[in-house]
C-alpha cells in the first residue's frame, strides 16, 4: 500500500466518515481519505470526543486488509477434500442457487438442523443480526446462543446493575485511584488508557489485577498478579476489610442496595490470609489494595473480559460491581465501574431481527462455545435432529471455538453441508462447501454502538464492493428470493435498516451529518442510585440469581488435584497485541510485528523442564497439543503460562493453535466458554 505521508488532501481526494466495525471496546470514528475511488488512508476522526484522532495499529492499516491480494472477491466452491482449501470459481447464481436447493431439502425435514453461526466480526447492528437474522426466522433455523465472548460478564452485569451500564469513559481521567482489573488496556483499550494517563499525571494511583504482567501493568504504580480465576476471592477479601475497617458508605448501601446482609456474612470470613492463599498474593496486598479503595475518592474500577472466561468468572464480575456500592464511589461522576455501556443504546432488536417470522415455531438453541461437540452429536429427543447445515458469517469457528480438535473434526464431516461468508480463506472457509465473498468496513453501510463509550456511529461506504463481493444483507436477501420469502422485510434497503436500529431515538438525518452522535446521560448515573432494576436498587442477593460466592476453576489444583498432578500448569490465552481475535493475522505488516506463536514461560518453570528462550516447545494436555516458540519472561507468573493468540492454525506451527488445549465447559453464568481455565504442561518441541 502507498499510503500519504501527511494528512493534506490532493485534489480530488475526498474524506467518508466511519466507524471501526471490530470487537474492541473504542468503537472508534473514522475518517476515510478516498483517492481515484480508492482508500488510500484511514484515520480516527479527531472530533470524536473518545477516539480523538487516534487509531490502534491494527485498524490504521485497515486498507491493508481490504485491498489484500488474497481477499476472497468470486463466490467459490469446493473441489478438493474439506481442510484442503481448494475451490473453483463460480456465479452467484450458480451458487446461490445450489445453496437454496440443498437448504430446503434439510429443511423440508427439520429447518433445525440448519444452524447460523455468527459473532463479532462486525459489531454493526445491520451487517450483523438484521437481514441475516431475519432469514434464519424464516426458516426456523435452530437459534444461536452467542457467548464465546462476553456473556458470563454480561449476565452478571445484568444481573446486579439491571443491564451492561455503567461510568463514562472520560471520567477516568478525573479519578485519584483506577483498578484496571482483567484488562491490558495499552493493547485492548487504548483510549481509555488515554483517561487513566491523564488520572496518572495528576497524581491517581494506577493498580493493575491481571495473571499476566502486561504492558499495562507495567505502566500502573501496582500490579497484583493473582491466579487465574481467582478474582472473585479477592473481591470478597476487599469486602471483608471495607467492612472491619468501617470503610463503608452505610448510606448508600441503605437506600441503593438489595441483599447486602447476605453477602457481608460471606465476606467476613475472607480474611487477608485466607484471600492470599486462594490467589497467590501476599496478605499485605490484600490489605492495601483495600485500604486504597475504601479511603480514595474517586475510586473507579475498569473491569474487562479477560477476567470472566473462567468457570466462576459471573460471580467473580458480580463481587466486583458490588466494590463502587459499598463505599458510595457512585457519588462521584470519576467513581464507579464500567465494564460495558451496551445497555444504554436504545436498539430495536425486533425491528432489526423480526422475530414474528417464527410464527409459532420455538427452535432449539445451539450454544456457539460447544459447537466442537454439538457438531459430532446424532440426533436425539434431547439434542434434536444431527446438524446438517451450518452457515457461517463474521466468524471463524475453526480457529476460536475452544477444543479445536473436535470442532476440526466437526467441520470435516462429508455429510455437514457449510456456506461461509467471508474475505479470506479462514481456517473455517477450508472446509465451506462454498465461500460468498463479503464486503468489508469500508465498503457497506452500517450504524453502530459501542461497549466502551455512549455514541452512536454511522459507517458510510467509502469505496465500492471489490470485484464480485457483496454486504452480508444483500447475500441474504438474495438467498432468501431463492428460497421464495417473499415477506416485506426481506426488501428493506441497508438504509431503511439503519434507520430501523435506534427508532425514533436516534436522528437519522444528524447521524448521517455528524457520523456521531452521543446519547443524552447523566453524568454520575448512579449517583442517587436508580440502577436498571425493578427497584432501582444494585442487587446483590438477585432473584435467580442469588448471593455471589467466589467459584473454584474447573481445573485447578485446588479443584482438580489429580489432573493437576498430571499437567501442573495453568495457562491463559490473552490476545496478541496486534490481532484481533483471529482478525489481521494475515495481514502481513502486523504478522511481521508479532513475529511467531509464542508461550510466555516463567524461567523458573522453564528450566526444570530444559526449556530455553526461544526454543520450540509442545504445549499439551489430555484434550490436544500444539507448538509454539517459548519467551523465558516474568510477564508470566510462576505456575502460569500466557499462550498468546489467536493464531490462524494454518500460519501456527504444525497447524496447530492454543484452542487445541481448551475444552468447552462453561462458566458459572452466561453459558460462556471458560479459556482462561486450563491445566496444560509443556515440553521441548
Amino acid at each position: 500500500m502507498n499510503l500519504p505521508a501527511d494528512d493534506v488532501l490532493s485534489p480530488g481526494d475526498r474524506t467518508v466518515r466511519g466507524a471501526c466495525p471490530h470487537d474492541c471496546p473504542d468503537t472508534c470514528a473514522l475518517r476515510v481519505t478516498v483517492r481515484d475511488g480508492r482508500a488510500v488512508k484511514v484515520q480516527g476522526d479527531a472530533d470524536h470526543p473518545t477516539t480523538q484522532g487516534a487509531l490502534c495499529t491494527k485498524v490504521s492499516r485497515y486498507p491493508e486488509r481490504t485491498y489484500h491480494p488474497e481477499r476472497v472477491l468470486h463466490p467459490l466452491r469446493r473441489v478438493g477434500p474439506k481442510g484442503t482449501g481448494r475451490f473453483e470459481r463460480v456465479g452467484w447464481d450458480e451458487a446461490l442457487d445450489a445453496i437454496a436447493t440443498r437448504l430446503q431439502a434439510i429443511a423440508a425435514r427439520d429447518p433445525q438442523a440448519v444452524v447460523p453461526y455468527s459473532y463479532a466480526g462486525t459489531m454493526g447492528l445491520v451487517q450483523g443480526e438484521s437481514m441475516a437474522a431475519r432469514f434464519f426466522h424464516r426458516l426456523g433455523a435452530s437459534l444461536l446462543d452467542r457467548t464465546i465472548c462476553a456473556s458470563a460478564g454480561g449476565e452478571a452485569l445484568t444481573a446486579s446493575y439491571g443491564a451492561k451500564v455503567g461510568m463514562h469513559v472520560e471520567h477516568f481521567a478525573e479519578a485519584k485511584l483506577i483498578l484496571i482489573w482483567g484488562s491490558n488496556s495499552i493493547a485492548s483499550n487504548l483510549h481509555f488508557w488515554t483517561y487513566a494517563q491523564a488520572a496518572k499525571r495528576a497524581g491517581a494511583k494506577l493498580v493493575c489485577i491481571d495473571p499476566r504482567r502486561t504492558e499495562t501493568a507495567d505502566k500502573c504504580h501496582q500490579h497484583l498478579a493473582l491466579l487465574p480465576g481467582t478474582d472473585g476471592a479477592l473481591a470478597l477479601g476487599l469486602m471483608r476489610e471495607l467492612i472491619v475497617n468501617d470503610w463503608l458508605d452505610h448510606d448508600y448501601i441503605d437506600r441503593h442496595t438489595e441483599g447486602w446482609p447476605a453477602l457481608r456474612e460471606k465476606a467476613l470470613a475472607w480474611t487477608p490470609e485466607r484471600t492470599a492463599a486462594v490467589c497467590g498474593l501476599d496478605a499485605d496486598q490484600v490489605r492495601g489494595l483495600a485500604r486504597d479503595y475504601g479511603t480514595t475518592r474517586s475510586a473507579a474500577i475498569r473491569l474487562n473480559y479477560g477476567m470472566q472466561r473462567v468457570r466462576g468468572g459471573g460471580n467473580a464480575v458480580r463481587l466486583v460491581a458490588t466494590l463502587p456500592c459499598l463505599t458510595g464511589a457512585w457519588r462521584q461522576r470519576a467513581g464507579g465501574l464500567l465494564l460495558s455501556s451496551s445497555g444504554w443504546y436504545p436498539i430495536d432488536h425486533a425491528a432489526l431481527q423480526r422475530p414474528e417470522l417464527l410464527g409459532a415455531r420455538r427452535p432449539r438453541t445451539i450454544n456457539m462455545s460447544t459447537i466442537g461437540d454439538d457438531l459430532l452429536r446424532e440426533s436425539s429427543a434431547g439434542f434434536g435432529p444431527k446438524i446438517e447445515a451450518l452457515v457461517v458469517y463474521n466468524s471463524n469457528p475453526v480457529a476460536v471455538a475452544p477444543e479445536s480438535p473436535k470442532v476440526v473434526r466437526g467441520f470435516a464431516r462429508e455429510d455437514l453441508f457449510t456456506v461461509v461468508l467471508e474475505h479470506f480463506l479462514t481456517d473455517t472457509a477450508d472446509h465451506a462447501d462454498f465461500v460468498l465473498p463479503a464486503t468489508t468496513q469500508l465498503e457497506h453501510l452500517d450504524v453502530h454502538r459501542s461497549y466502551g463509550h455512549t455514541s452512536v456511529l454511522i459507517n458510510e461506504p467509502a469505496v465500492a464492493p471489490l470485484g464480485e463481493a457483496l454486504p452480508n444483507t444483500e447475500i441474504f436477501r438474495r438467498l432468501a428470493a431463492r428460497m421464495g420469502y417473499d415477506d416485506p422485510c426481506f426488501g428493506d434497503s441497508d438504509e431503511a435498516i439503519a434507520r430501523q436500529a435506534f427508532g425514533n431515538h436516534v436522528r437519522f438525518d444528524e447521524l448521517r451529518e455528524h457520523g456521531w452522535v452521543q446519547l443524552p446521560l447523566p453524568e454520575a448515573p448512579f449517583a442517587n442510585g436508580g440502577f436498571p432494576t425493578p427497584s432501582g436498587r444494585c442487587r446483590i442477593d438477585a432473584p435467580g440469581w442469588g448471593v455471589p460466592d467466589h467459584v473454584p476453576n474447573h481445573e485447578s489444583a485446588q479443584s482438580t488435584p489429580a489432573l493437576a498432578a498430571t499437567y501442573p500448569l495453568a495457562m491463559i490465552s490473552p490476545p496478541a497485541r496486534n490481532f484481533l481475535n483471529s482478525s489481521f493475522v494475515n495481514v502481513k505488516s502486523l504478522r511481521d510485528i508479532e513475529g511467531e506463536p509464542v508461550l510466555e514461560i516463567h524461567p523458573g518453570d522453564a528450566v526444570p523442564r530444559g526449556i530455553h528462550d526461544g526454543a520450540l516447545v509442545r504445549v499439551f494436555n489430555e484434550r490436544g497439543q500444539y507448538w509454539c516458540k517459548a519467551t523465558l519472561s516474568e510477564r508470566a507468573r510462576p505456575g502460569v503460562v500466557n499462550g498468546l493468540g489467536l493464531w490462524w492454525r494454518k500460519l501456527g506451527v504444525r497447524g496447530s493453535n492454543v484452542n487445541e488445549v481448551t475444552h468447552q465447559k462453561l462458566t458459572d453464568l452466561g453459558r460462556a466458554p471458560s479459556f482462561y481455565d486450563c491445566l496444560v504442561e509443556v515440553s521441548p518441541g
